[in-house]
């Protein structure tokens, strides 16, 4: 299934006012992110997904996780970055907890369709250590976690 065949779905919003709600892509619109190139579709068939996720105004590499397919649709329809946890195994929303969420500007598959590019505008931080990027320790960024 790809992006553009996925339908919005709402979900309780608790977010602060001028948010984007859930089930809304960056633009405000339900389903607005699909992956690029077109017609591209994501490779599961040998398990998760590696995803690079890249601050869409510096593009400085924030942090690497991984996506299942729920975590792939999750992301393409709520427009926030969504992963699968392996330690967890289970689907995580960035900044569920903390609130450093990240909006999706854009998905890019590469050639093999086994990797994703997330280009985001963060909230905050991206690693749990509260640097900005999970490459870079807490001290050259001036924060601690």
């Amino acid at each position: 299934m790809s992006g553009a065949d996925l339908k919005g779905r709402s979900s309780p919003d608790r977010r602060e006012e001028g948010e984007l709600p859930l089930g809304t892509g960056p633009s405000g619109r339900a389903g607005h992110l699909a992956a690029e190139p077109p017609g591209r579709e994501p490779d599961f068939s040998r398990g998760l997904l590696t995803a690079v996720v890249q601050d869409a105004g510096t593009a400085e590499v924030l942090m690497v996780a991984h996506m299942d397919r729920e975590a792939y649709e999750a992301t393409l329809l709520s427009g926030r970055a969504t992963f699968h946890s392996r330690s967890r195994d289970r689907t995580w929303v960035k900044g569920e907890t903390c609130g450093n969420v990240m909006d999706v500007v854009e998905v890019r598959l590469d050639c093999d369709g086994d990797a994703v590019l997330l280009r985001v505008r963060p909230s905050g931080p991206a690693c749990h250590t509260g640097a900005r990027s999970c490459f870079e320790s807490p001290d050259e960024d001036g924060g601690a976690g």
